[in-house]
């Protein structure tokens, strides 16, 4: 039974490395946003990664799709994305097999942003232990390329709404040396890159959420 599980595995891995590698000789690259039980609004700012693509289009060199996929963590399809976005206001439940099949996309190569939409961080925090119970939360220093791949962010994350009123944090966990989840908390950079008629933030803001965003963006693409 072990080594059946094992060749399972094993056929997993190698299906989604090879939909990596046959997504990776296409162009564009394609994002995901990810799909999570729960209850939580995981679709939440549906104009917002459509948005932070065309930004990141117009003033990167990065050739991205113009739209995001939904992707759920148990779906082989995920190994096919290199970047996975997370949002919503509420409850998130990863199942072992998600959590399972999240932590080796992460430690293959994937990266996650997490962005705190309000009301996410009690949930995420527990469930993210799920994935990597070894690992803590930890601040990012402002020196990571994270803050500075195409825009120059040297204090970290803007505030862009006011959620409890606190200081942007970006936090994150690292395996091995790389940065593998990135946690906007506090900051609300999705709701600033949404159409501006929906939150009515000023241009300045949603400019600097988008900068932001597009930074996060180009460093996991070239990480």
């Amino acid at each position: 039974m072990a080594s059946h599980t094992r060749s399972a595995r094993l056929c997993l891995w190698l299906t989604g490395w090879l939909c990596l590698a046959l997504a990776a000789q296409a162009a564009p690259l394609t994002i995901a946003r990810l799909k999570y039980d729960g209850g939580g609004d995981w679709y939440c700012d549906p104009t917002s990664l459509p948005n932070l693509l065309a930004f990141t289009r117009q003033n990167t060199t990065l050739d991205v799709a113009p739209r995001e996929e939904v992707v759920e963590a148990d779906d082989p399809r995920l190994f096919a994305f290199p970047y996975l976005y997370m949002s919503g206001h509420g409850r998130i439940q990863f199942t072992p097999l998600q959590a399972e099949r999240l932590r080796e996309w992460l430690i293959g190569g994937g990266f996650l942003h997490v962005d705190d939409n309000y009301g996410l961080d009690e949930h995420f925090r527990r469930e993210i232990r799920k994935v990597f119970p070894e690992y803590e939360l930890v601040e990012v220093p402002f020196s990571h390329p994270i803050y500075h791949s195409q825009f120059d962010y040297g204090r970290g994350l803007p505030k862009i709404h006011e959620h409890d009123g606190k200081p942007p944090r970006g936090f994150g966990i690292f395996h091995e040396g790389r940065l593998v989840v990135f946690y906007s908390w506090e900051c609300d950079l999705g709701d600033g890159w949404e159409d501006p008629d929906v939150h009515n933030d000023p241009a300045d803001l949603r400019r600097q959420a988008l900068e932001m965003g597009c930074n996060i963006l180009v460093w996991s693409m070239g990480q």
